[in-house]
């Protein structure tokens, strides 16, 4: 059986694949899904100027983004606990793509709301954090969790650093347009990455799996204390990351 270095590996009977590409495969997912998040605030002046569109119009689509983000994530995860993270990450990079598409070919405010406010918020909450750790916590024993999710983390965070400077290039190099479409090709490797996460359930697993509906997990969480904190943490991260991000990086030069 395939391990972890320092402890136990892959549950037993789920896959054949070695650790190492699982975790590559699962950062790199990150990389990009996270990555592109953190830029379309490079994009708001060129679109500002060739649309002659005010910054409201733009931050109400990115506002829109992250809420329908965080609202779709509990929906998507269970989504993603009942059809497989594999599935759902390729889903959400699908829509990755025909958002990142749409925002390329927006000329109204609109259709702008609904690919980059809607579109793009679905995707994040296909291809975030949640699922994609959910889908490695499938083949990591608990007591390895830590260390896998710290560098599928890391590898993720990343991104939101390395998607800066490549995209700024790609606005420079083939416009504001071109450089959507480059994006919309770098969100499409998330299909085959997602690959490395499908899992095979036997009929063993299916009887351990909790018979919590869906309305009882989200009672549960609506009732718990640390939710709600864990929320209020997120949504300051969230709000102070977005909101200011999207307005510094508009002020670098193209």
């Amino acid at each position: 059986e395939p391990r972890l270095a320092g402890g136990s590996g892959l549950q037993a009977g789920k896959s054949s694949r070695l650790p190492v590409v699982i975790l590559a495969c699962a950062g790199l997912i990150l990389f990009i899904s996270i990555g592109t998040r953190q830029i379309f605030g490079l994009f708001l002046s060129p679109m500002e100027a060739d649309l002659s569109w005010g910054r409201e119009t733009f931050g109400f689509a990115i506002a829109m983004q992250n809420l329908v983000w965080g609202l779709s994530q509990p929906f998507v995860g269970a989504l993603a606990d009942r059809f497989g993270s594999a599935r759902l990450i390729a889903l959400g990079a699908a829509v990755y793509v025909v958002g990142l598409i749409g925002m390329a070919s927006t000329d109204s405010a609109v259709m702008f709301n609904l690919s980059g406010g809607l579109l793009i918020g679905l995707a994040l909450s296909g291809t975030g954090f949640a699922v994609v750790l959910g889908g490695v916590a499938r083949f990591v024993h608990p007591s390895r969790r830590g260390f896998a999710f710290s560098i599928v983390g890391t590898t993720g965070a990343l991104g939101q650093l390395a998607m800066i400077p490549i995209t700024h290039g790609a606005i420079s190099g083939f416009g504001w347009i071109g450089a959507f479409f480059v994006l919309a090709a770098t969100a499409s490797l998330i299909l085959p990455l997602a690959a490395a996460l499908r899992v095979r359930v036997d009929e063993n697993e299916i009887e351990q799996t909790s018979e919590q509906t869906f309305r009882e997990a989200l009672t549960e969480a609506r009732d718990h204390k640390g939710y709600w904190l864990l929320n209020a943490g997120f949504f300051v991260c969230g709000f102070h990351i977005v909101f200011i991000l999207t307005h510094l990086l508009s002020l670098i030069h193209i």
